[in-house]
């Protein structure tokens, strides 16, 4: 250990190691130090590049943290040759000096502890999506999001644990993930191009993991932390590069169920249902990542002992989990549909149905308002069937459900539709869309009593609300629902909303066990 760690660990602070950087704790503060490292894809190897690479740090960063990055501090070297933080002496090196969040509050502490829940990954997600909405989208971002920066990124990865890699892989397996990112990127090239057309490129977060998110229940804060500095173009990317990052660590984590919670709270929270065209490569390359770090920090001599078997064995995992996200899913998805009439119960329903398998749910009034530029929250007073409820903007708005779902199901996933589905030709469209794509699907019909229904309406009339169903037009509406016998009896499923909540959940369950 080098005079320097062994003067700041005098102080009574614990140290964290990772590749690239050495990070001293105390009681209430943070300092993190860049290790004199040449990489190819970072030079840190000036006392003038790591003080540039600090103060970026502290400013990239106060996009997602609030008043936890204090500034650039240096470490000097007094005439004693003791080395301290601050103060007279010789600058022999910067720091950035963090206020420290409590360990507790880490989302991969909470993890640990059974502690983690999907509504802290909502809080999470939608931080995250105001976030990406804010972030800088440029033409130089943009270049970042084309297939050929993308590729060339996939490539580097290879080339820079050609050797390494096979500590932790074998030859078929390390050719398997190569070739399948590869191929992803040529046979997807549209949806790529589609995403830089819809603005997805940002800057972004760019190492987006659990250990990286803090939340506290007192004041429900959010912060994130570390996000990339050492290099624009890991940052510069689809935001769905951010969220599959976070989405692949609780893979790693063994939390399946919590990453797809994850993944259906972004995409509610930031409309963007086409990021699970390309989630999977995301989550396979982020993965790959996190593999060769590991592997960095693994055959690092200076690094401590434990840091570096610890390192060792997360590698391993990262590996294999890059190499899982080439195969196709276990269980076929299916395509569910919530129907049912005005206040009958159905965004209860597909909420409950989304917690209990960790599916996205794809409404029809959100679409509505998306497709018109309007937020949300919005509300509209139009006539039944006028307005923005012609019969051709609604035709506009499921069929634009449809394409959504149709995403998720490529992407091997399980999807909710929440929507009145009144007319027959607008679940024959379901069907059709079932039949081509070979998957499964099932509507269930939400029913209430009138008098159930007009009471919701009442109460829902107090407050803000996506949806625009009320009681002067619901005699209009539930005249023009045409009956669901249409439908195979093995399609359709009647869900009693007027109980208790729980009991509509236990009637979900059965649905969902079919």
């Amino acid at each position: 250990m080098d005079a320097r760690k062994d003067d700041l660990l005098a102080l009574g602070m614990e140290l964290r190691e990772t590749h690239i950087s050495e990070v001293y704790l105390s009681v209430d503060r943070v300092y993190k130090l860049k290790k004199p490292v040449q990489l190819g894809f970072l030079d840190f190897s000036t006392l003038e590049q790591r003080k540039r690479y600090c103060e970026a740090e502290v400013q990239l960063n106060q996009r997602l943290a609030q008043n936890v990055y204090h500034g650039v501090i240096p470490l000097v070297r007094g005439p004693d040759g003791v080395h301290r933080l601050g103060g007279d002496g010789e600058i022999v090196d910067y720091a950035v000096e963090m206020r420290r969040l409590a360990d507790a509050d880490a989302a991969d502490s909470r993890l640990r502890r059974g502690q983690l829940q999907r509504e802290h990954l909502a809080h999470i997600a939608q931080k995250l999506a105001r976030f990406h909405a804010e972030a800088r989208c440029d033409s130089v971002t943009e270049r970042y999001g084309q297939v050929e920066a993308i590729k060339a990124n996939v490539i580097e990865n290879f080339e820079q644990t050609r050797d390494s890699a096979r500590a932790f892989l074998d030859a078929n397996e390390l050719a398997a993930i190569q070739e399948w990112q590869l191929a992803f990127l040529t046979r997807e090239r549209a949806q790529f191009e589609a995403r830089i057309r819809a603005g997805r490129i940002r800057d972004g977060h760019g190492d987006l993991r659990l250990e990286h998110c803090y939340l506290d229940d007192a004041s429900g804060d959010v912060q994130i932390i570390d996000c990339i500095e050492f290099n624009d173009r890991f940052r510069y990317g689809d935001v769905c590069a951010d969220v599959a990052f976070l989405a692949m660590d609780l893979v790693w984590h063994e939390r399946h169920d919590l990453s797809e919670a994850f993944l259906a709270a972004y995409a509610q929270a930031a409309d963007d249902f086409d990021l699970y065209g390309v989630v999977d490569f995301y989550e396979s390359y982020r993965a790959y990542v996190r593999g060769k770090v590991s592997s960095m920090l693994a055959d690092d001599t200076h690094a401590q002992d434990t840091a570096r078997k610890a390192a060792h064995a997360k590698a391993r995992k990262y590996y294999m989990l890059a190499h899982a996200c080439t195969r196709e899913p276990l269980e076929p998805p299916k395509l569910y549909v919530i129907t049912g009439g005005i206040a009958s119960g159905k965004s209860s329903a597909a909420r409950a149905l989304s917690r209990s398998i960790d599916a996205p749910i794809i409404e029809a009034d959100h679409v509505r308002k998306r497709l018109a530029g309007v937020d949300p929250q919005t509300p509209w007073q139009d006539a039944a069937f006028g307005g923005r409820y012609t019969q051709e903007q609604t035709d506009a708005v499921y069929g634009e459900l449809l394409r959504r779902a149709e995403v998720v199901l490529r992407s091997g996933r399980s999807v909710i539709l929440d929507a009145t589905f009144r007319r027959r030709a607008q679940r024959a469209a379901v069907a059709e869309l079932s039949q081509r794509l070979g998957r499964d699907y099932l509507f269930v019909e939400c029913v209430a009593p009138e008098a159930v229904c007009k009471a919701r309406l009442a109460e829902r009339a107090r407050g803000p609300s996506v949806s625009d169903g009320r009681l002067d037009i619901y005699e209009a509406v539930m005249r023009s629902f045409e009956a669901l016998t249409d439908l195979p009896p093995e399609r359709h499923v009647r869900l009693d909303t007027s109980g208790a909540q729980a009991e509509t959940e236990a009637q979900l369950r059965a649905v969902t066990a079919r």
